[in-house]
């Protein structure tokens, strides 16, 4: 199945992963050894590093497949972060996302917001599934807010099993049922 390469918001586009954006895409993820994005994208889970020649060698091989399962927010040509899906379980349709904005002077603008709702609305019309949902913890209270402000609902929490910096916090489920998001649409 082809995929568009561009996706379009107001404020952000969502862009297909191209060749001449690795070099990039890896300095921001990689650039600063403590990055500020890792404290709230799943920071119990070490940032696995790797180096700029072997990223760009697994990617370019996924973009001459046809890889579509993460596009890179864009914002003016500049890459302010990535949106990704998942099959939680692909034979019963069960899709989740994920998102990182990695310029902090991009949080709290509604970038992320935009990115996700442009990302949610491509992938209902892609896929026959009948929810689309995303795991994160009770310390990222962004990505809680986003959730909401998407008509999406708690589905699950799991109290006090992500460890941070000494503190436990729950792991939040949040999904949205496609007829849900189409009632929201009209």
């Amino acid at each position: 199945m082809q995929t568009p390469d561009i996706l379009s918001g107001e404020q952000v586009r969502l862009c297909k992963i191209k060749e001449q954006d690795l070099d990039t895409w890896w300095g921001l993820i990689h650039n600063d050894e403590h990055p500020e994005w890792k404290k709230w994208d799943a920071p119990y889970y070490p940032l696995r590093r790797e180096s700029l020649d072997k990223f760009k060698e697994q990617m370019t091989n996924l973009i001459h497949q046809g890889y579509d399962r993460k596009y890179l927010i864009k914002v003016d040509d500049e890459i302010i972060g990535m949106v990704t899906y998942y099959w939680e379980h692909e034979s019963s349709q069960w899709l989740e996302i994920g998102i990182v904005i990695y310029l902090p002077e991009y949080w709290n603008g509604g970038y992320g917001t935009e990115a996700l709702k442009v990302w949610i609305a491509h992938l209902f019309e892609t896929f026959p599934i009948p929810r689309i949902g995303f795991t994160t913890w009770s310390g990222n209270s962004r990505m809680l807010t986003v959730g909401k402000k998407l008509g999406m609902m708690e589905e699950a929490r799991i109290r006090k099993c992500r460890l941070y910096n000494g503190k436990y916090y729950d792991s939040i489920k949040m999904g949205l049922l496609r007829e849900e998001w189409e009632s929201q649409q009209q």
